[in-house]
């Protein structure tokens, strides 16, 4: 099946200018795309064209055409649209209908009228496409992110459509969860020629596998048309603020030039022996960083234990200590008990065993707000957070019950709306922004408060490179000037190795390590105990046959930190 663009353009009906504009593209029955571009640049809103939510769902002002195996988009139906392309959203949360995985899986062939009797092979089937089979008796939001990814993924198979749309699949996923999905995905396509398109912001994750065409938008329009290997050697990925992958980083650091006959989009392909020698001698070259990490605890948990349900322990005897001005990680696989934590440090919940204590004293003797003004949470999901309409409002609320002027609470708002790169949309609605700029809408609610320890809940999820660069950025700022504690909760191995300098590793309820994070992403075995990967650095140094592979990491986060 077809998708074809012909000078088309779309404006939402709350906004004065087109989020599309002139789009001419063309993706071919069988295709396996992947569409990248800044946070706000219109990808999703091209994703919600090729679904049919646009103009199904979701008003506005359409000019050109956009066909659809030949068919004019406006002149379908909704039911139409669904017959032929199947979508599986970035919040898998919102799509489940079903009570259990299989009624979730059969929900399409219901609405088909189909028997019990042909229904429940063809359910089991695509259940075991996916590996889902040994779980159809359970409740969906009781599964892992991956897990609901895969029940989505199954209820849009059974429907056997002719496109397959994932919009950012690997937004709430650990990586090994995350390599499987792609794994998937791949197989799918092999196994069934389906056309495929990905809308995703971890360009180096996707290319793990084989992509015919990378679509890069920006502003609205299509910027690029390309093949993965053209793109990673143009100069494309850097001025639209869209992350390299980490080898290609350190091969430039290393002064080495990449050629498009290298097939850099493939790391087993690449020739690292014929760079080896500057790697080598970018490493031995670099000065080492000198500065001691900080050692004054400020929070500490003490043997912490929890059930949610008195049976099975979400968090068990876990121990380790937040130091004053430091930066550090809690890394692990979903539902390892990493979000556990965070709602023990706020007070939602009580550990059955265990205690917290902050800056010395025993943080259970103060109030969930006592505690808001010491630690600052951002969750995962913006939409968790945000409670009111207006951007502004929502980011001085947390300043209304403290008994400052009108004018202090105005500068105030203002300062870390500049800092956070959303000054210009101080006068917005929350409900126009897109995912990731919603996400630092909540941060902005949080760093306006001052507190002692920010804890970052997946900081990177929906956002793109350049917004998350300058967003961390200036957290480390306030790290390095104010000295304010920062805890990174997080899957984003790339995030991780830049900003933060020892890594916690939980694994199914329990404490596997406390080390600096470089020594941690230099053990394999530990890493895919927590259900993690190394990082494409690890493999670049092994296959350069460079022996230190922690200070490799080392030389090349110092790297970047200068580049910034």
């Amino acid at each position: 099946m077809t998708i074809e663009f012909k000078n088309f353009s779309f404006r939402y009906d709350a906004l004065v200018n087109p989020t599309l504009k002139n789009i001419n593209l063309t993706i071919e029955k069988g295709e396996k795309v992947l569409i990248i571009g800044p946070s706000g640049s219109g990808k999703s809103t091209l994703g919600q064209c090729i679904n049919g939510l646009i103009p199904h769902a979701i008003e506005g002002h359409i000019d050109g055409e956009l066909l659809i195996d030949g068919k004019n988009s406006q002149k379908m139906t909704l039911v139409e649209y669904t017959e032929k392309v199947g979508t599986v959203l970035q919040d898998t949360d919102s799509q489940f209908v079903g009570l259990s995985v299989g009624e979730d899986i059969a929900f399409a062939l219901e609405n088909q009228c189909m028997s019990v009797a042909d229904m429940y092979p063809l359910v089991k089937a695509t259940a075991k496409m996916v590996d889902l089979e040994n779980l159809l008796h359970h409740a969906p939001h009781d599964l892992s992110g991956g897990q609901k990814q895969r029940v989505s993924l199954a209820g849009i198979l059974v429907h056997d459509v002719d496109v397959l749309l994932f919009d950012e699949p690997l937004a709430a996923l650990d990586p090994k969860t995350g390599k499987r999905t792609i794994e998937i995905i791949d197989q799918l396509h092999r196994d069934t020629g389906k056309t495929i398109v990905i809308i995703e912001h971890r360009l180096e994750d996707v290319l793990t596998q084989h992509i015919d065409r990378v679509i890069l938008i920006d502003n609205g329009e299509v910027v690029a048309d390309t093949t993965p290997d053209e793109i990673l050697t143009s100069s494309l990925l850097n001025t639209h603020g869209i992350r390299e992958p980490l080898y290609l980083s350190a091969l430039k650091h290393a002064g080495c030039t990449v050629e498009q006959s290298d097939k850099p989009s493939n790391m087993a392909n690449l020739p690292v022996a014929k760079y080896a020698e500057a790697l080598t001698t970018w490493h031995r070259n670099a000065q080492a960083n000198d500065k001691k990490p900080a050692s004054e605890a400020l929070l500490t948990l003490n043997h912490l234990t929890y059930s949610y349900d008195g049976e099975k322990n979400a968090l068990e005897d876990v121990s380790f200590t937040v130091n004053r001005g430091e930066m550090m990680s809690v890394l692990g696989k979903n539902g390892s008990g990493k979000s556990t934590i965070t709602t023990l440090i706020m007070g939602v919940i009580d550990p059955y065993a265990g205690n917290i204590t902050f800056d010395g004293s025993d943080f259970s003797t103060l109030s969930i707000f006592e505690r808001s003004r010491k630690v600052g949470v951002v969750m995962q999901n913006p939409n968790h957070m945000i409670s009111h309409h207006m951007i502004k409002d929502e980011v001085a609320f947390g300043l209304m019950n403290q008994g400052l002027s009108d004018t202090d609470i105005d500068k105030r708002v203002l300062d870390v709306l500049e800092l956070c790169g959303l000054s210009k949309y101080r006068h917005w609605p929350v409900d126009a922004l897109s995912y990731g700029q919603k996400k630092r809408v909540t941060i902005a609610s949080i760093l306006v408060m001052e507190p002692d320890l920010l804890i970052l809940d997946e900081p990177t999820a929906g956002q793109d490179y350049r917004n998350y660069t300058s967003m961390l950025q200036f957290i480390k700022q306030l790290n390095e000037e104010q000295g304010i504690s920062v805890m990174i909760i997080s899957h984003d191995m790339h995030l991780v190795l830049e900003y933060t300098t020892r890594s916690v590793v939980i694994a199914d309820s329990k404490l596997l390590a406390d080390a600096p994070m470089t020594s941690v992403f230099s053990q394999p075995t530990l890493l895919d105990e927590a259900n993690l990967t190394t990082t494409s650095l690890y493999q670049l140094a092994e296959k350069a046959g460079i022996e230190d592979i922690d200070g490799f990491m080392q030389t090349f986060i110092q790297s970047e930190s200068n580049a910034k």
